[in-house]
């Protein structure tokens, strides 16, 4: 048995936590919006208050408060919604997640927005390692830094930072754009296949493979589009970052010639 505030998390012989727990009932809704407390819940309540508040009560606007740093908070959600964070929120929050526009008034650690398939996630504060994991569509939008490795394996989709952002950032970066309004770490976009990174401020080192890119009209157009949609105000001068395309060595071997290679 652990703490979790007033109540107590408890496991199975398999250690899967809660097994049984049900959703808590506590929320208060009215015209369409629905508030409650998380204070005293442990995540898998929360999570199932907010499904039955989403998916069984057609509740469209949902604000938890006092999130406590809590794991795995707003994941899976699929559906359009809008959910407020009135804090911050712990490791893998929002992942898994495709339509809703989520708002963490509050910080988020590793692993925000994994596999997010579309919607927007909005972070006042700063953002841990792997902020967007393997992100595949919608706007990621965290107003402080982002840790090491954001947007690795990213397949699609935006990540906006307003500040400084980690070492080996757009590490195997397939696709999407990175748009990293501060100072960048070593190894940037090191082995990314395709995709576009933005980057403000210095860069440390490139990683293999990413190379300076051609500044285009359309590169314009989408940073202005994106700043002005947030009320980020007047976007500063970027430079540009692509996929060299060195190692797409192997891909271009006879089928023959591959096999000599490895």
């Amino acid at each position: 048995m652990a703490a979790v505030g007033e109540r107590r998390v408890s496991y199975d012989a398999r250690g899967l936590a809660e097994p049984h727990a049900e959703a808590p009932r506590v929320a208060e809704v009215e015209d369409g919006r629905a508030v409650f407390d998380a204070r005293d819940l442990t995540t898998r309540q929360i999570n199932l208050e907010l499904r039955r508040l989403l998916y069984e009560e057609d509740v469209a606007d949902v604000t938890v408060q006092n999130p406590g740093s809590k794991h795995s908070l707003g994941v899976g959600i699929l559906t359009r919604c809008r959910i407020t964070f009135e804090g911050s929120l712990g490791y893998f929050g929002c992942g898994l997640v495709d339509g809703p526009e989520v708002h963490v008034k509050g910080r988020v650690g590793w692993s925000a927005c994994e596999n997010m398939m579309s919607g927007v996630v909005v972070v006042d504060g700063n953002a841990g390692s792997l902020t967007g994991a393997a992100l595949r569509g919608g706007d990621v939008v965290v107003k402080g830094r982002v840790g090491a490795r954001s947007g690795i394996d990213q397949k699609g989709g935006t990540i906006i930072s307003l500040g400084d952002a980690g070492s080996m950032t757009g590490f195997m970066m397939q696709r999407g754009r990175q748009i990293l309004c501060g100072d960048v770490g070593p190894g940037l976009g090191d082995s990314m296949y395709d995709g576009t990174i933005y980057v403000a401020g210095k860069v440390k080192s490139l990683g293999i493979d990413c190379v300076p890119g051609e500044w285009t009209d359309a590169d314009t157009e989408l940073i202005e589009r994106k700043f002005r949609i947030y009320g980020l105000g007047e976007p500063p001068a970027f430079q540009k970052f692509v996929c060299g395309k060195k190692l797409y060595n192997y891909d271009n071997l006879e089928p023959s010639e591959r096999k000599l290679v490895l």
